[in-house]
């Protein structure tokens, strides 16, 4: 895992920090930090929560914020997990996806399209 990759999943435990022992007992359960896995069933499903709720605004904000500026970063590996986990997961659910591009920035919108367009929504 890259460093970008350590930042990212404890910028994301800076969030959620009542994941932490979720997250820590998927690398123990899994001998390693499984990228895919753990963006997809521990920190999706909380997000998807919250832009379901559509009132923690300032979280929601600070997330995105958060994914546009790995979007901009020159880390590809990380852009390419935070497309095919998020921005794919984001895609599947219209109403939730409507919420989410009140909060996406120009570059997360763009990397969410090419993810709906690979796998043939658009």
């Amino acid at each position: 895992m890259s460093k970008r990759s350590e930042e990212f999943f404890g910028v994301m435990l800076d969030f959620f920090p009542s994941l932490n022992s979720a997250y820590r007992k998927s690398i123990e359960d899994n001998g390693e930090v499984l990228e895919t896995v753990i963006i997809e069933d521990i920190f999706m499903p909380e997000i998807i929560r919250l832009l379901r709720e559509d009132k923690n605004i300032k979280l929601l904000k600070d997330i995105f914020n958060y994914f546009e500026e790995i979007s901009e970063c020159e880390d590809k590996h990380l852009i390419k997990i935070l497309s095919i986990t998020v921005l794919e997961i984001l895609g599947n659910d219209k109403t939730v996806l409507s919420v989410a591009q009140k909060y996406m920035g120009p570059k997360i919108i763009q990397l969410q399209r090419e993810a709906d367009i690979g796998l043939g929504r658009i």
